[in-house]
């Protein structure tokens, strides 16, 4: 393989995808921050993030396993919105139920991860909204 057939395989993209993609990782690796070490020390994370203690660490342990196998599936949609079109979308709407959760249904618990998931979909929506007309332009 040779440099010429390296820069075809690169993914497309103009300035809303590099921006995109950009904020999907921004996402991803918060997912990771928050997740990975409440996995071990759930209680100790909830504590950090100021955020009330729960009253099933072992519960609050798989969530934080949950949002961390979800978030790899985040990952071909974020490097490569244009060939993974659906995966794109369905990361970016994996937010709003998120925010629907913890600021409605569950209110004043764990706000932080609802107003996270909100910050996140307001940038990534948008971005990648642009990105598609971008692609098709």
């Amino acid at each position: 393989m040779n440099i010429a057939d390296t820069k075809n395989d690169a993914p497309p993209g103009g300035t809303y995808t590099k921006w995109f993609r950009r904020a999907m990782w921004v996402g991803i690796i918060q997912d990771w921050a928050l997740g990975i070490p409440a996995i071990f020390a759930p209680e100790r994370v909830l504590k950090m993030t100021k955020q009330r203690p729960t009253g099933d660490p072992v519960w609050s342990s798989f969530a934080a396993l949950l949002l961390l196998l979800i978030s790899l599936l985040y990952i071909p949609g974020a490097q490569d919105p244009h060939r993974y079109r659906r995966t794109a979308w369905l990361s970016v709407f994996a937010r709003p139920p998120g925010v629907i959760f913890f600021l409605g249904l569950r209110r004043g618990t764990y706000p932080l991860f609802g107003i996270i998931d909100a910050l996140l979909f307001l940038v990534q929506a948008p971005l990648l909204y642009l990105a598609t007309r971008e692609k098709r332009g």
